[in-house]
């Protein structure tokens, strides 16, 4: 196993012999494989690759959630490939056999055999994730992880800590609160909104970014102020593929904190069923019986809105958390959506949203589907 710090290889008499330290610079192994189950054992080396990729080089922020999602999904498709080495040297062990039993009767079936095992181990390294699909870890054992590479090395500095309440208000000048965003980007979670934001999306896209729960608290009512005095104003609905997250839309039509009575164009810009559904790829797809009782209870107004099908697939517990999805990936996929939801207010001013191919026309004159593959 490879120092992360020098690069020198020590094997585990050298990590045994130093304390769990490099035998060159004595840094500290934040992980000893050896010590840990055969479906979860990795290296500091791929850990620190798994934080570099998550991160983009170390340039976008991610939250604890989207490091639990990626390393489930890397450590799946290791233990994937571990299985299928296991069956390929099988196989080969049988066409060995085939081949010093050639002159029998039995040889030529054993080299047939052993080929097509082979050809199966192949087939099986090549696969993809089956899902939905019993995870191999579970988010304690990440907290555990994170921590021990920590105390090992140091907090990963794109590393999202839970969001703070901060309900100090901040004093907004008054040559400032004239100013509004011609867009506004709602969560529905505080993490989700938190990670937009650290990540600079707002200033990226020139659009103010809040959770439904009224994350950053301290800008919060400042910030709805002057996004209502703006006529012009486009607001996005981003939420989890789940049946809290299908509530998202309707309490920002109804509720009077947000746009009720207002003629705000409101997009649901995702996560829908449908988007999961129409999918050729495996995604991330979760399955519990939580979230089928949830489905089933969901409110009249808010069921009227998904295509029976998509009622369907949430009551037989069906769900996707956003951040199954790597920061970079999810917005990238939310920078289209918004893309083509400008798109679809252009052209619904001339024409019926529901003769469009990504949009599905809503009975609420300012509520409409967006929908972007993440496939």
């Amino acid at each position: 196993m490879k120092c992360i710090k020098c690069g020198t290889d020590n094997n585990l008499q050298d990590r045994v012999a130093n304390q769990g330290r490099c035998k060159n610079c004595h840094h500290r192994f934040a992980f000893e494989p050896m010590t840990m189950s055969a479906k979860t054992r990795f290296t500091d080396q791929f850990f620190a690759k798994l934080l570099n990729d998550l991160s983009a080089n170390n340039t976008l922020y991610f939250t604890q959630k989207q490091l639990f999602y990626l390393l489930e999904k890397r450590l799946a498709k290791k233990e994937r490939k571990t299985d299928a080495v296991g069956i390929i040297g099988c196989g080969l062990i049988l066409v060995v056999i085939g081949f010093f039993a050639i002159v029998t009767a039995i040889g030529w079936p054993f080299i047939v055999i052993g080929l097509l095992v082979v050809f199966f181990g192949w087939l099986k390294s090549q696969s993809q994730p089956k899902y939905p699909r019993t995870l191999v870890i579970n988010q304690s054992m990440t907290e555990a992880w994170l921590e021990r590479w920590d105390q090992a090395n140091h907090t990963p500095e794109k590393f999202l800590q839970q969001p703070r309440q901060q309900s100090i208000p901040v004093n907004i000048e008054p040559d400032i609160a004239t100013y509004s965003f011609d867009r506004l980007v709602v969560c529905d979670r505080a993490e989700i909104a938190q990670m937009l934001i650290a990540n600079n999306f707002h200033f990226d896209n020139n659009c103010a970014v809040l959770s439904i729960t009224g994350y950053p608290q301290s800008i919060f009512e400042p910030t709805m102020q002057m996004l209502r005095n703006n006529p012009n104003l486009q607001v996005y609905g981003l939420h989890d593929c789940s049946p809290d997250g299908m509530k998202l839309l309707h309490q920002l039509q109804t509720d009077t904190n947000w746009f009720a009575q207002s003629n705000v164009v409101i997009a649901d810009v995702g996560l829908l069923p449908r988007q999961f559904m129409a999918s050729k790829r495996n995604m991330p797809i979760q399955v519990t019986e939580t979230s089928a009782a949830a489905a089933k209870a969901l409110p009249t107004e808010i069921r009227q809105n998904l295509l029976p099908q998509e009622l369907a697939w949430l009551e037989s517990g069906n769900f996707v958390e956003l951040e199954s999805f790597t920061p970079l990936r999810l917005m990238q996929s939310l920078n289209s959506s918004i893309a083509k939801s400008n798109r679809n207010i252009i052209e619904s001013s001339d024409q019926a949203l529901g003769g469009m191919d990504l949009t599905v026309e809503n009975d609420n004159d300012n509520y409409f589907y967006v929908i972007d593959s993440f496939g």
